[in-house]
């Protein structure tokens, strides 16, 4: 598994150095993430809601009076079905429900190709991890979606949030405004990174966790600026970001801004179509240009993030 050789590299390489190969310790101005709890949902009511997770393990948490859920819109916590796939954001050592989201996916690639004329096929070129995906933008959401991705063409960018449902994908939500330019030509980075920065200043996205899942990468990051010998990926070693080349296993420290929630995760993936967007996240103020680091969902929501608004605003350094 490329996550195992990515940690026994990093130990190594801690150990030449004579450092520590675990995380640096927490510092004053951060915080502990969420308990997240992700799973198959088996039984809601409404006031408990009771999910298998991908281990076996069945968790039941309290709902709390406040709680929200989203399944394509806004929608009541006990209204959801049994069988969804959720993520839930939890309270008190990971026993109550504050947030849920069912059956939520992020559909980000390269347009090959789109058909139809109300309800709209778009087929994706997701890179080599995620390989293809037929997606369908209903008619209701293709107003939403055309005012952030007016170029509908192939070679263009898109990067929607939307549902799946019985085997299909439905775009409900753009994740972000459509790069005006093509997916090969992203702007060049800024002045290469100097070794003494504490840290880069960017946008921190997430990626659909099955997707993840397939990779073993639960728990890592994908990372845009991978030496493509390592990562195996044709398409690495693209950023607007200025980012630095690191190793797949390096330790990076993420931080979200907006709230000091800050956690340590491996790079266990290649971020090679992460590195083609130099957009901006408006999320508590307003990101430098360039998407630092993809995370899994669970990771994502734990560090304070939405799965409907799709980015926070991000400091990244090494771990």
């Amino acid at each position: 598994m490329p996550n195992r050789a990515g940690e026994r590299r990093r130990k190594l390489a801690a150990a030449v150095l004579g450092r520590d190969p675990g995380p640096a310790p927490r510092s004053p101005e951060e915080t502990t993430p969420f308990d997240v709890v992700s799973g198959d949902l088996l039984d809601v009511s409404p006031h408990l809601i009771i999910l298998e997770t991908a281990g076996g393990e069945q968790r039941r948490l309290v709902i709390a009076p406040w709680a929200t859920a989203w399944r394509g819109g806004t929608v009541a916590p006990a209204d959801l079905p049994a069988g969804s796939r959720v993520v839930v954001r939890a309270l008190r050592g990971g026993t109550v429900a504050e947030r849920v989201w069912a059956d939520i996916t992020r559909i980000t690639g390269v347009i090959r190709e789109v058909h139809g004329r109300r309800d709209l096929t778009v087929e994706l070129d997701c890179g080599p991890h995620r390989r293809e995906r037929s997606i369908v933008v209903p008619y209701r959401s293709s107003g939403r979606i055309r005012v952030r991705h007016p170029k509908l063409e192939p070679g263009y960018l898109f990067d929607a949030i939307g549902l799946s449902d019985q085997g299909a994908t439905f775009a409900h939500l753009p994740a972000t405004s459509q790069p005006p330019y093509r997916a090969t030509a992203a702007p060049p980075s800024p002045p290469a990174y100097g070794g003494g920065q504490a840290g880069i200043s960017g946008t921190a996205v997430w990626a659909d966790l099955p997707d993840f899942a397939e990779e073993g990468v639960a728990k890592g990051v994908a990372y845009p600026m991978l030496e493509r010998e390592d990562s195996g990926c044709d398409d690495a070693g693209v950023s607007c970001a200025g980012l630095p080349y690191l190793a797949m296993g390096s330790l990076l420290r993420v931080r979200n801004v907006c709230d000091g929630r800050t956690d340590v995760l491996p790079i266990v993936a290649c971020g090679c179509l992460t590195g083609r967007f130099c957009d901006r996240c408006l999320e508590c103020g307003t990101s430098p240009r360039g998407r630092v680091v993809e995370l899994a969902a669970s990771s994502y929501v734990a560090l304070g993030g939405d799965l409907t608004k799709g980015c926070f605003n991000a400091r990244v350094g090494l771990g």
